[in-house]
């Protein structure tokens, strides 16, 4: 991976080098974001430009190509994937974030002058300069949702929701997603001090940007982030209250938080030590309790089974495009298959550790089926002690337009469009019944 560029006060060079290390050195955004030092000392402002622009690039990338490549003889080659990545950045800037074109063009020229790649100042300033004059109106013509999507998801989408829903799909990922707050009080009453709108799930729903941690009730623990999705699988095992319920994989602990607000005996499996780091301050701050366990749950055993599980198994995250658009270009379909491995094993564990009447609720956040419908339908197939409890409109608000055929959860990031999406989560609910 490159090193980063000496300009460590620019936002645009520091962008560079985090698409750069996503692109190039496969790192997950958030991961390089994070250890990233130059967004310390910038302003708010600066660091979140920096981001927008890294976000805007990858959630646009397959546009942006389109674009350039009209713009040039030939490609720029390997060996100047940099020049490549700079006019990726100056043309979302051009064309998506309405930057002035000066102020576009003439930074991202920087970018090359005085170093190696100098000799490539005269084309970018030509390609920036074509694509402000001729390109503006180029994406008006782009079929986006399948540029925007690498090809192997595109056809899996089209393939399982058919391409009307699979463009619908896509679409919802060229936005950035929305604020959603799960809260441990009056949804209601906090919803008028939040400043927040009441989803029919329960969640809260504010626009995305600004510092989260200055709202009332943040510091106090009366709140968390969850996208409205994400906070469904938990409240489909019922009433918990005096449970002795597993949340396996269960970091960084959204589902824990809310299973032990509902008044459960919980026990956080994860075995990430990283990630428990965030889920124990959370508890602190929100004063719950739980036991954590680190540990691989596909290997680890209680003393005495659980009333309850909840697996949220790891996955390809495809349903969670909106908020990390560095997934696009960073998972294969190899990864569905080892990943579907995984989630057989973790679902052999955790029904053994249920104790029979128990409930499982077993959830990814991904658009492939063979993460989730199949999985179920194959439990199904080869276990007689088992039997689908199908979920009802009136468990997510009314909104009967979530539930499958079968009585699953099926959330798309177009569903509620209109409000803003949501992630894309599949869950289903299992009862044992020996």
């Amino acid at each position: 991976m490159r090193q980063p560029s000496s300009s460590s006060a620019d936002p645009r060079a520091v962008a560079l080098d985090l698409l750069d290390a996503v692109l190039v050195g496969k790192r997950l955004l958030d991961e390089a974001l994070d250890s990233e030092k130059r967004l310390s000392p910038m302003s708010e402002r600066d660091r979140g430009f920096t981001r927008l622009l890294v976000a805007t690039t990858l959630r646009r990338l397959g546009q942006i190509d389109d674009v350039i490549g009209r713009c040039l003889d030939r490609p720029v080659g390997a060996k100047a994937q940099r020049v490549h990545d700079i006019l990726r950045i100056g043309a979302a800037q051009l064309l998506f974030l309405k930057t002035p074109p000066h102020a576009a063009i003439s930074t991202s020229v920087d970018l090359v002058k005085g170093g190696k790649l100098n000799g490539f100042a005269k084309l970018i300033n030509a390609v920036l300069r074509r694509i402000d004059r001729d390109g503006r109106d180029w994406p008006k013509t782009q079929d986006a949702g399948r540029l925007n999507s690498a090809a192997w998801m595109w056809e899996s989408w089209v393939a399982t929701y058919g391409e009307d829903m699979a463009q619908a799909i896509a679409g919802a990922h060229l936005t950035e997603a929305p604020i959603d707050i799960t809260v441990a009080g009056d949804p209601a009453d906090w919803a008028e001090r939040l400043g927040a709108v009441l989803l029919p799930t329960g969640s809260l729903r504010r626009p995305s940007g600004g510092d989260i941690t200055v709202l009332p009730g943040f510091t106090e623990g009366q709140w968390w982030v969850q996208d409205m999705a994400a906070a469904i699988p938990a409240r489909l095992l019922g009433d918990v209250k005096g449970q002795n319920v597993a949340d396996l994989c269960a970091a960084p602990g959204g589902k824990a938080l809310q299973l032990a607000a509902a008044g459960a005996t919980v026990t956080a499996v994860d075995k990430s030590a990283k990630r428990l780091v965030r889920f124990r301050q959370n508890l602190k701050r929100l004063g719950l309790d739980a036991a954590i366990v680190e540990a691989d749950a596909a290997a680890w055993r209680p003393d005495q089974p659980f009333d309850g599980v909840l697996l949220d198994a790891p996955c390809t995250a495809t349903g969670t495009l909106r908020r990390h658009p560095d997934g696009l270009w960073l998972k294969g379909p190899g990864d569905v298959a080892y990943l579907a491995d995984q989630q057989r094993a973790l679902l052999t564990n955790a029904l053994a550790m249920l104790k029979p009447g128990g409930i499982l609720v077993y959830c990814v956040c991904s658009l492939e089926p063979e993460e989730g419908p199949a999985q179920i339908a194959r439990l199904l197939a080869e276990r007689t002690d088992l039997a689908r409890r199908p979920i009802a409109a009136a468990e997510l608000g009314g909104l009967a337009q979530l539930i499958t055929a079968e009585g699953d959860l099926r959330t798309l990031p177009c569903h509620l469009a209109e409000q803003g999406g949501m992630d894309a989560f599949f869950a289903a609910r299992l009862y044992k019944t020996s």
